[in-house]
């Protein structure tokens, strides 16, 4: 009788404890978008591609260059998308469209890049320059700042400064002048997530 009894009470106590485990691994849904460790560093990994992009393109003069990538007489940034009037296939024909191109769409990685700036009420505008699609929830983010100026020359569809100067009259560039010799200060901000 006595053995009977614990082995009753054995069986209990296991199907209680795989109850007890069948219960907690329902309540934590384990997919491959989870936050872990390895999807921790491969966000980092991003953002630092993302900065590397940036910061080379900044240092070797091709950021600003990119922004002021604009065609006057079509009131579009040169091969946009004419609907639109951002890079939506492919990044801009330019030295930094080429840096995008190398560090994201050859890895499989996908990215938007918006240009951040004042109107000239003092009201955050944001105004997409490529964009990929909604980014998904493990998405990164790399910003640099420029600071346009008066004098500043708009480029022409091969990357060449044109006579057109910011501060000229018939300029149709969508970044407002907000001072006298400081045109605007604008944030390039580029967003990325793995497919």
């Amino acid at each position: 009788m006595r053995g009977q009894a614990h082995t009753l009470e054995a069986t209990v106590a296991a199907l209680l404890l795989l109850t007890s485990l069948i219960f907690a691994l329902q309540m934590t849904a384990v997919t491959p978008l989870s936050a872990s460790t390895s999807s921790q560093h491969i966000e980092n990994q991003q953002q630092a591609v993302g900065q590397g992009v940036l910061a080379t393109a900044a240092r070797t003069d091709s950021l600003k260059p990119a922004v002021l990538y604009w065609n006057n007489s079509t009131r579009e940034f040169h091969g946009a998308n004419e609907d639109l009037g951002y890079y939506t296939s492919a990044p801009p024909n330019n030295t930094f469209g080429g840096m995008l191109e190398r560090s994201f769409n050859d890895e499989g990685i996908a990215y938007n890049v918006y240009l951040r700036f004042q109107n000239l009420d003092g009201e955050s505008i944001t105004r997409r320059y490529v964009y990929n699609g909604v980014p998904s929830d493990n998405a990164v983010t790399a910003t640099r700042t420029i600071t346009l100026v008066d004098s500043d020359p708009l480029y022409d569809e091969d990357g060449v400064p044109t006579a057109t100067r910011l501060r000229t009259e018939n300029v149709t560039y969508p970044i407002p002048d907000t001072g006298d010799n400081l045109h605007n200060t604008v944030r390039v901000e580029v967003v990325a997530w793995r497919i």
